[in-house]
């Protein structure tokens, strides 16, 4: 789909604690021997602090995709072996029911199995690893720190990005986690990031025009998973239609009538937020790995 297909719009976000935030992160680091980033496995691309890969160095690194039961299975299948070939090790994972939490520990441990050696070598047998857990807002961290603990350690900040201080949580005896404060970046690469981020909950979709977000968001399922609109709104997305003229055709399935005989999209835009965010339109993955497959998830 051209670029042009979709609206423009203005996307500010980085509120200044955030900042604050960053530079503890990049401080902490050298207190650790992994790095752990926790990505949405809808928007793997979307989720990824880009900064991170900067500030890590060469520390090892597990990149965890959680929200697996959102996802499309078969696309995220496909980023798992694209993030496997550039030589991260990957997890997947669903924390809230604690699906694929209990393979972090030996994932640690395969991950840093020369660190061990290190150790060992040097007579430090039992040293314990420590590995910084990083990820953006509203991922899922603070519960897979927890599963992972087995009991509330981690503590969920009322504010994305706001500095809690270190929280070291002991996991056995042999391994430390250092929970981070989830932050953000200050200027995202593109209109699509920020977009992912709002339909995802990452940021709060009240800083965007909501009526555009739902329109651009309808361009994506038409493009990807148009059965979703077809199944879920009882219409078969015009090919042609722009963003907003599928938003109306949604609202006339549902009834959202306003006066003059018109169509109310913002309540429709809603709507549609609302109902992925409940998963009410099925597991759905919003971006597609550039792994040069044809087919597109099912």
């Amino acid at each position: 789909m051209e670029d042009r297909a979709y609206e423009k719009m203005n996307i500010q976000w980085f509120p200044g604690h955030m900042t604050k935030a960053q530079r503890m992160i990049e401080q902490d680091l050298k207190l650790v021997d992994a790095v752990c980033e926790i990505l949405d496995a809808r928007i793997p691309r979307s989720s990824r602090n880009p900064d991170i890969d900067r500030l890590a160095g060469d520390k090892p690194r597990l990149l965890i995709l959680n929200r697996v039961d959102l996802a499309d299975p078969a696309v995220t299948a496909r980023w798992r072996r694209q993030f496997e070939s550039q030589g991260y090790a990957v997890l997947e994972t669903d924390a809230k029911s604690g699906k694929g939490v209990k393979d972090f520990v030996p994932a640690v441990r395969r991950l840093l199995q020369d660190k061990l050696k290190e150790y060992e070598a040097k007579g430090q047998t039992g040293r314990t690893l420590r590995v910084m857990i990083l990820g953006i807002p509203n991922v899922g961290k603070s519960t897979f720190i927890n599963k992972v603990a087995g009991r509330k350690a981690a503590i969920a900040g009322d504010k994305p990005g706001v500095t809690r201080g270190k929280q070291w949580i002991s996991i056995d005896k042999g391994l430390d986690l250092l929970d981070t404060p989830g932050i953000l970046w200050p200027k995202f690469e593109s209109q699509e990031v920020g977009e992912m981020l709002a339909i995802t909950n990452a940021i709060k979709a009240d800083v965007l025009d909501k009526e555009t977000l739902g329109a651009n968001f309808m361009l994506r399922l038409r493009e990807y998973y148009p059965q979703a609109l077809t199944e879920r709104y009882k219409f078969t997305p015009d090919p042609e239609a722009n963003g907003f003229e599928l938003l109306e055709e949604a609202a006339k399935k549902r009834g959202f009538l306003v006066s003059r005989g018109e169509y109310d999209i913002e309540r429709m835009a809603n709507t549609l937020l609302g109902e992925y965010h409940d998963g009410k339109l099925g597991r759905l993955s919003l971006e597609q790995p550039d792994d040069g497959s044809v087919g597109k998830g099912e």
